[in-house]
């Protein structure tokens, strides 16, 4: 099974950022963690800060992947151009958010790309893409 996740704009600095937010976990470590778990699955892993090139990966692989995990930042609140890059592709896609997003500023409870993902799942830590790994996983 072929994973795909994709990280947005500032998820790069994962273990730095906002620690009381995001946790004090680096992407790369947990990422190894997960491929070391789950060994029937082929992750592959993207981040970018650019709304582009988001939307270039997602065209890219969002006809082959089993399963996209995409946390698009704080473009999941504002880019109709991503949530029409997510609607396109016939990978079926899960939102991911690492903090609750619901129990924060209000503009963040709205996502426009979910209408067009098969899930969300939100404010479970680095544990978000693990529980989006194993639905996949089945």
């Amino acid at each position: 099974m072929n994973l795909q996740i994709i990280n947005g704009p500032n998820l790069n600095l994962l273990g730095k950022r906002e620690p009381e937010v995001y946790g004090d976990r680096d992407f790369a470590s947990f990422l190894t963690a997960m491929k070391l778990k789950f060994p029937l699955a082929n992750i592959s892993y993207y981040q970018s800060n650019v709304e582009g090139e988001l939307i270039n990966k997602l065209h890219e692989i969002g006809f082959e992947a089993d399963g996209i995990i995409f946390n698009a930042g704080g473009y999941t609140h504002t880019s109709i151009a991503i949530a029409d890059a997510v609607a396109s592709i016939n990978s079926p896609v899960i939102e991911v958010h690492i903090s609750n997003v619901y129990a924060r500023e209000e503009y963040r409870h709205i996502s426009l790309m979910a209408k067009n993902c098969r899930g969300v799942i939100a404010g479970l830590g680095l544990a978000s893409y693990e529980l989006a790994i194993s639905y996949f996983l089945g």
